[in-house]
């Protein structure tokens, strides 16, 4: 397979595209004498590609080829797996899956042959099979050789999806237990004097005894013994400690093949320290007075296994009642949780983040809450009682004690939490719950999931996706309160205590949990049916508050919300009746500052949030939200009155934006936060926009209408009825235009008029100044609503122009005077409000500027390179660090905007595409065009996205607008929410804003600065 010198090989290109990694090394393996007759198969390359890791794949092959002892055996391998698809993804996958199970077959050529037939009952065997496939083992050694060759044909199925996580872990328990019942054999044909004097029963527990074991795991056990009839039980006792003693070392000790995994007894009353096996009295005389809380908790998977069954079935049947009586002891909740919480503590610091079984988030969360419920509500319901986490959790569901959209949730995530968990240990076929850091292992656990994309990022990001479901409705589920009321029905009511409340605030992370509780007793106390409902919604509006990065203030503000609103009728009846009114007041209210304030100014616009279908926070079209402010203006009895209302309308819109944002961002447990991060950004940018210009139009028809209150007239008489004797258009710019307004974003505009015929040109122009001057001043009245500044700096001569100017005077303007900074600013220019006529002409004088028939002169395009240089050193605030400056560091939105405008004005005049105000359209035509590579495209349109939220995150969180991410812990990690970051996790945030802005100004360098070196 020579190639030409200097150039890569077709088949160095083949194999790169079926997912090597080294296709150089693959090129050497493929070439071994091993492999020469299959050398330009494709079907061989198609199946490798298939695997979880196709260079590992196919070293194990060869390695497996060389084992073989005979030619013909080689021969008869590779016919095999050339003419049966079923073996040859069978065996494939598990080589690519697991360097253990490669090195089993390696060291047992033959066991290749274990995959080659499967009959039905083949697909999902049991015990009995199991055992039989075990049945010829004689030692220890032989039963380890014995159990790979069952679990080569469990990993089989699994990797080639012949049977779910659930079915793959069933079977895994199911071989532990023919494993023990060997391994018993075994012990007692060595001793057959023990087994002849004692009964002994191995008890399964933990993730065995749920029949729901990992691929490498303890398997836990309890041991009970009795006499035989006639034998003196201490006797009994001490034999049946000793076949048990040597059932754990065939198991659990290292031989030449190993070891199979070690038992584990210490779930036994005393633990370590307490005798090995028992009487079943003596098993209920420590049950009955000694065992603590996690004991009954533990015995919920207890199952028997092997030995003797029927007294396995007496010792479950035994303890079965004291487990679901546990509940009834005292302070049974709380212990549940301590414990929960020492396991999270005692984790390794490095570990946390990396733990798939025990951090939080992890699998650990799901059993724990789940557990925690079947004790509370199995006393009186058996059909909770599975040791089966899934099985249990399908129940608590179908009982109503789990919503059922919380138990799809919790499902769908714990079975990829242990699908994670079964290939990392599938691999070395050792135990761990750590997700490796090494970027080889992650792609191999990314593809073996079928994430094929980019394996690496979609596994991180879809971990921490489930991982952030599984946290939150395990604070939901494991924390509630009304659990303790529940646990203990003969106390009466079943209320929220103020003692629970505080443990809850504290685990949910409140900072001031005292003053916390002080809200919740405000809200909760009393017998009125306030407080009831206030009881009923309390529990899940904790945990939704939990779920931001400031509960505290999310509580403040929903005690201060109820104040002004608990003495209407639809107020808590709302949040109860329609579960997305109060999960979306929870992530309102506890998401930054500027959502909260706007709603204390007018808090019935919650009503908003009750739309159970979400079209409560649909943003209004721009018609609609014009013809209602028009329509309160009309309403009015004076232009300060109108304006009063208009800016009314303009508050409840934001909140409404604001609000689907957040909700949006931060997803519900009925749908997820919106994936598309530019849907959310044109929304907000649309919406704002929008009412921007409703807003104006709005004041511009109060001020023509009624004129100006200072003036010595009465102010109804002071204006000029419908119309002004001057045409009056008011011309968007900047990011207004281009319908991209932040929440703090001031409105930048243009005011042109066009005196009516018969009227002096002095009086249209005093009547036209007059009308933005007093715009100006009443838009920015001090009042509980925000106020809208206007600027107008982008106009002729800058501050140093006039305000307003004719339509002729900036026609003589632009054609002699004209600069090309104001044809940049004017690509952003759209008539927005006052005479649709004048404003269209104004657009049709401007365009040859902004879209010049002939593009930019080289001159122009240095002068543009110069200013952009200019601003970037001169206007970026002292101290700021330029990577996180969102508005004028390294590609931030200034930096894609100008690379944009380049493109507009230099080819917009050919492409009409181009001619769009709106940045991220421009982006998609310049593309389109060709004048962009789709790469580059994509990458400055994430940068620009990802700046924009990152403005819009900081006005939410602060209050005030900014550009930089703020260095308080708590508004940091606020935005990080926003932004789709968990707890913790602040530091990742910034990263990726960094490195997304450095991909995007290298690409600004190349494209407006003209470097081509990137």
């Amino acid at each position: 397979m020579t190639a030409v010198p200097g150039r890569r090989s077709s088949t160095f290109t083949r194999l790169l595209r079926h997912g090597f990694t080294d296709a150089s090394a693959a090129e050497r393996l493929l070439d071994s004498p091993e492999l020469a007759p299959l050398r330009d198969d494709p079907v061989l390359l198609d199946a490798l590609g298939a695997t979880a890791d196709p260079d590992l794949a196919l070293l194990g092959l060869v390695r497996l080829l060389e084992a073989q002892a005979e030619p013909g055996a080689r021969r008869e391998l590779l016919d095999t797996l050339i003419s049966s698809k079923p073996l040859r993804d069978r065996l494939l996958g598990v080589l690519g899956a697991s360097t253990a199970l490669a090195d089993h077959l390696t060291r047992h050529p033959d066991d290749w042959q274990a995959l080659v037939m499967y009959e039905a009952h083949d697909l999902h065997p049991g015990v009995e099979e199991f055992e039989a496939g075990l049945a010829q083992a004689t030692d220890p050694v032989s039963l380890r050789v014995a159990y790979r060759r069952c679990l080569l044909s469990i990993a089989a199925r699994d990797v080639c999806g012949t049977t779910g996580v659930a079915e793959s872990a069933a079977e895994l328990a199911d071989l532990a237990t023919a494993t023990l019942r060997a391994a018993l054999g075994l012990a007692g044909a060595a001793a057959p004097e023990d087994a002849a004097l004692c009964r002994l029963a191995v008890v399964a527990m933990g993730k065995c005894g749920g029949h729901e074991l990992n691929y490498v795991s303890d398997v836990d056990v309890i041991f009970v013994g009795e006499a035989v009839e006639g034998a003196d039980e201490t006797k009994a006792i001490r034999a049946a400690t000793r076949l048990a003693s040597h059932m754990m070392r065939i198991c659990s000790e290292t031989t030449v093949e190993g070891s199979i995994w070690p038992v584990d007894a210490n779930l036994r009353p005393e633990g370590r320290n307490g005798p090995l096996v028992r009487t079943l009295s003596s098993h209920l005389a420590y049950y009955q007075r000694w065992a603590k809380t996690w004991e009954f908790q533990a015995l919920l998977k207890a199952r028997p296994v092997a030995g003797d069954l029927d007294l396995g079935e007496e010792y479950v049947a035994a303890v079965q009642p004291l487990v679901w009586k546990a509940a009834e002891r005292e302070n049974f909740v709380p212990d549940v949780q301590k414990m929960r919480r020492r396991v999270v503590e005692n984790i390794p610091v490095a570990e946390v983040d990396r733990q798939l079984k025990l951090g939080p988030g992890g699998l650990r969360d799901v059993e724990f809450a789940v557990q925690l419920l079947q004790l509370v509500h199995g006393r009186a319901d058996t059909s909770l009682r599975s040791g089966t986490t899934l099985d249990a959790l399908k129940a608590l569901a179908a009982g109503g004690y789990v919503g059922r959209t919380d138990a799809a949730q919790l499902d769908e995530a714990y079975r990829f939490l242990r699908s994670m968990e079964h290939r990392i240990q599938l691999f070395r076929l050792r135990r761990t719950h750590l997700v490796p850091e090494d970027e080889a292992e992650l792609r191999r656990i990314g593809r073996s999931l079928g994430l094929r994309t980019d394996p690496i990022a979609e596994l991180l990001r879809e971990w921490k996706r489930h991982a952030t479901v599984v946290r939150r409705l395990h604070e939901k589920l494991f924390y509630r309160p009304l659990l303790d009321a529940v646990a203990q029905l003969a106390t009466g009511e079943a209320r929220l205590s103020p003692e629970a409340a505080r443990e809850r605030m504290v685990a949910l992370g409140y900072a001031d949990p005292a003053s916390a509780l002080r809200h919740l007793e405000a809200l909760a106390s009393g017998v009125t049916r306030k407080a009831a409902i206030q009881r009923t919604l309390l529990p899940v509006m904790l945990g939704w508050f939990a779920d931001s990065a400031d509960p505290d203030a999310g509580l403040l503000n929903f005690r201060k919300v109820s104040d002004a609103l608990g003495k209407t009728p639809w107020y808590l009846r709302l949040l109860r009746d329609e579960g997305a009114a109060a999960q979306n007041l929870a992530r309102v209210l506890s998401a930054g500052r500027l959502a909260p304030d706007l709603l204390m100014r007018a808090p019935e616009a919650v009503a908003l949030l009750g739309d159970g279908d979400g079209g409560g926070l649909e943003p209004r079209s721009s018609a609609h939200l014009e013809q209602e402010i028009l329509a309160a203006v009309n309403r009015a009895d004076g232009a300060a009155q109108a304006v009063t209302a208009a800016r009314g309308v303009r508050r409840r819109e934001l909140f409404r934006t604001a609000a689907a944002d957040i909700v949006g961002s931060y997803g519900t447990e009925e749908q997820a936060a919106e994936p598309d991060q530019g849907a959310l950004v044109d929304r907000v940018g649309g919406a704002v926009s929008d009412l921007t210009a409703a807003t104006l139009a709005g004041t511009l028809r109060a001020v023509v209408r009624w004129g100006s209150p200072r003036s010595s007239e009465v102010e109804s008489g002071g204006g000029w009825g419908d119309s002004l004797p001057t045409r009056f258009a008011i011309i968007a710019m900047g990011r207004f235009g281009g319908h991209e307004l932040g929440y703090g974003s001031d409105a930048d505009v243009l005011f042109v008029h066009e005196p009516r015929d018969g009227v002096d040109e002095r009086e249209a122009g005093q009547a036209a100044n007059k009308v933005v001057s007093e715009m100006r001043r009443l838009l920015q009245i001090p009042s509980a609503d925000p106020p809208l500044l206007i600027d107008a700096d982008l106009r002729p001569e800058g501050k140093s122009g006039p305000l307003v100017r004719t339509l002729t005077s900036y026609a003589a303007y632009y054609r002699r005077w004209s600069l090309t900074w104001e044809s940049h600013a004017l690509l952003r220019a759209e008539p927005v409000a006052g005479d649709e006529d004048l404003g269209r002409r104004f657009i049709e004088l401007i365009d040859p500027l902004r879209y010049p028939a002939d593009g930019l002169a080289d001159e122009a395009v240095r002068e543009i390179r110069r200013l952009k240089a200019r601003m970037e050193s001169e206007r970026l605030p002292r101290g700021a660090d330029p990577k996180l400056h969102a508005k004028l560091g390294p590609g931030g939105l200034s930096d894609v905007e100008w690379t944009v405008q380049l493109l507009q004005l230099r080819h917009g005049a050919a492409e009409p595409g181009l001619r769009t105000t709106r940045t991220r359209e421009a982006l998609a035509a310049a593309r389109t065009a060709g004048l962009i590579g789709d790469e580059d495209a994509a990458i400055l349109d994430e940068a620009w996205v990802l700046a924009t939220r990152v403005r819009n995150a900081v006005m939410l969180v602060r209050g005030r607008a900014g550009d930089t991410f703020p260095t308080e812990p708590r508004e940091l990690a606020a935005v990080g929410r926003y932004l789709g970051y968990g707890p913790g996790h602040a530091g990742d945030m910034l990263d990726a804003y960094r490195r997304t802005a450095r991909r995007a100004r290298a690409v600004v360098d190349e494209l407006f600065y003209g470097v081509a070196d990137r």
